[in-house]
């Protein structure tokens, strides 16, 4: 998408037959949200019951004409899908919609991704996930890859078909940014290694949660925040002194549902820092109304990534914008996580899931001493274990 350029979308979801279908619209939300983080205004939702994607054209054709006719008459420039598109149905898609160009929700995440990427390195990692992406979606475009190959200029043998030429343009880039990427990896890898054992501590959570808020409180740094998905990409790891107390912090990329495993992939050095901690500082946007499904989400994330055995300390931030509906004590439905007053949440992970967690608001500073005390404690008694003479540290 190009800047400084107005662009209208529409946003296409299914609901399965075990779906809620508030659940489904609150997805398409977060799909809104991300087409406005990517540069484009969100127009109209559209939603259809089936009991499974159709495999030609992931919804049914009726459903299909009806989005063509209204992109056509309201001039609507992107058509984007819930859920991961395969070649054949987003080239079924095109040939219905002509108007609009169809994309996933895959291909959005990796257009944000593209925007926010500043160093050389992270570029290198989206690129290559780019290129992962589109290799088995090549069949039936012309994507005049061969300008990539810097002048080389050789089209392959006379029986190759262009559909051939793209395939191998895009491995052997793949495979040159694979060996680009182990080069930096291992630079990385030297860096940690010379970090000593140092406690080292992980900022991890759902994207636009607060993390780099708080890493800035923590760290006394001034380290990218927006209130917008994907604010930052590169891993930034900074040092802290809590009372006499040094350990590592570090604010990694935030997590999302359905993260293409392109991503997971090209970015798998960047979470080694993830990998590599000793306790890992899940943050929480409280007021969120799926903030429990969002802890799920990077629960299995971290799992992916062989981080899910760290020791977790939940972070439960914005409690500033947390709202509720008080509960009417003579309704005849029972009473659901909307009706929970901030206390009773707090209640209930304290109190009966005895979760280690603290309640802030890291916007107004609210409960920071405490939170820095606790991590003050978690750090402390992990370093007493690497430094047993150090006994000034108690």
């Amino acid at each position: 998408m190009e800047a400084n350029k107005e662009y209208r979308a529409v946003f296409v979801g299914i609901i399965k037959q075990d779906d809620e279908e508030s659940k489904v619209l609150e997805y398409l939300d977060e799909l809104e949200f991300l087409a406005e983080t990517a540069g484009a205004i969100g127009d109209k939702k559209f939603i259809q019951r089936v009991d499974k994607p159709d495999k030609a054209t992931y919804i049914r054709s009726g459903k299909l004409e009806e989005i063509s006719e209204y992109c056509e008459e309201n001039h609507i420039d992107y058509v984007i899908f819930d859920d991961e598109l395969t070649g054949m149905q987003q080239r079924n898609i095109e040939r219905v919609i002509k108007t609009s160009a169809v994309i996933d929700r895959t291909s959005l995440i990796l257009e944000i991704f593209s925007q926010r990427a500043k160093t050389s390195y992270a570029k290198m990692q989206v690129e290559l996930a780019r290129l992962n992406y589109m290799l088995p979606r090549l069949a039936g475009m012309w994507t005049h890859l061969e300008r990539q190959r810097g002048g080389m200029g050789t089209r392959g043998g006379m029986g190759e078909t262009q559909i051939e030429i793209d395939r191998r343009i895009v491995r052997e880039r793949i495979s040159r940014l694979k060996e680009q990427l182990r080069k930096v990896d291992r630079q990385m890898a030297v860096q940690r290694s010379n970090r000593g054992t140092m406690v080292r501590l992980a900022l991890v959570g759902y994207t636009n949660v607060g993390k780099s808020t708080l890493m800035n409180l923590l760290s006394k740094s001034e380290v990218f925040a927006e209130n917008k998905l994907f604010a930052t990409l590169d891993t930034t790891v900074r040092k802290v002194v809590i009372g006499n107390v040094p350990f590592l912090l570090s604010d990694t990329v935030g997590f999302i549902r359905k993260l293409p495993t392109q991503l997971i992939e090209a970015f798998k050095s960047t979470l080694d820092e993830v990998r590599e901690a000793d306790i890992l500082v899940h943050v929480v946007d409280i007021s969120h109304p799926g903030y429990e499904e969002q802890i799920e989400v990077v629960d299995r994330t971290l799992h992916d990534i062989a981080a899910g055995n760290k020791p977790v300390y939940l972070v439960f931030n914005k409690t500033d914008a947390y709202t509720y509906k008080p509960y009417d004590e003579f309704s005849l439905t029972p009473k659901s996580r909307e009706n929970f007053s901030l206390q009773e949440v707090k209640d209930l992970w304290i109190g009966e899931r005895k979760v280690p967690c603290i309640f802030i608001s890291a916007k107004n500073r609210e409960n920071i001493t405490k939170l820095r005390e606790d991590i003050y404690k978690m750090v402390a008694e992990i370093h007493a274990g690497r430094y047993p003479f150090n006994n000034f540290l108690w």
